[in-house]
């Protein structure tokens, strides 16, 4: 499976920004997919994940503020994401894997086996 992440940019504090990622390669509908972030000198860190069934789950510091979705028919992994803060600046991932061992498992970025290349937001305050 290729990744291919885009929708970053600058927005202002308090604004929207949606994100997309595009999937190849392989059949995407059987994938889990997720959305991680890494911020200067910080850890990655998970953001949120869907399953084939469309059941998400969220990070508690983006949730009510984030939306992960998904097209399988047209191979596509979007993030909605709405009230962004100063905190949520990063470089914003996309990943998918075809092995889920539950919502535990989702979180973790070693869980994943396909990346993308990763798509720069950033907000202003």
């Amino acid at each position: 499976v290729q990744l291919q992440a885009s929708g970053g940019g600058l927005v202002q504090a308090g604004g929207s920004l949606s994100l997309s990622c595009a999937a190849s390669g392989r059949t995407f509908s059987n994938h889990f997919m997720g959305w991680f972030r890494q911020a200067p000198g910080k850890e990655r860190e998970f953001v949120a994940a869907i399953v084939w069934s469309g059941n998400t789950v969220y990070a508690d510091s983006v949730k009510g503020r984030f939306t992960i979705s998904r097209d399988n028919v047209k191979n596509i992994l979007y993030l909605q994401m709405n009230s962004l803060n100063s905190g949520d600046t990063a470089v914003y991932y996309c990943a998918a894997s075809n092995r889920f061992y539950g919502w535990s498992f989702a979180k973790i970025g070693t869980s994943y086996d396909y990346w993308g290349q990763g798509t720069q937001v950033t907000v202003s305050s």
